[in-house]
């Protein structure tokens, strides 16, 4: 059987960093996405009045992927700051 190893508060620090650059890059894919739907079928989408809807949803993602990248930067200082100091010789 394999012991469980404690994890430390920079390795759940560390996970967490994970998880969201892993939900960036889909945010970022799902913009990518809805945009070229967007640019393709807007007549249309036009004739059917649902723009301002996809354009909500679209700011919203925007804002999401923004908030994202803010979180990020914020933990990786964290994270840097929870690391043991590198011992000089």
């Amino acid at each position: 059987m394999s012991e469980d190893i404690a994890k430390t508060p920079a390795d759940h620090v560390a996970d967490t960093l994970l998880q969201l650059k892993e939900m960036r890059h889909y945010s970022k894919g799902n913009v990518e996405r809805l945009t070229a739907a967007w640019m393709l079928f807007d007549g249309e989408l036009s004739n059917l009045k649902q723009t301002s809807k996809i354009d909500d949803l679209m700011n919203r993602q925007g804002q999401l992927h923004d908030a994202l990248e803010a979180v990020i930067s914020d933990l990786e200082e964290i994270h840097l700051s929870m690391q043991p100091a590198a011992v000089e010789e």
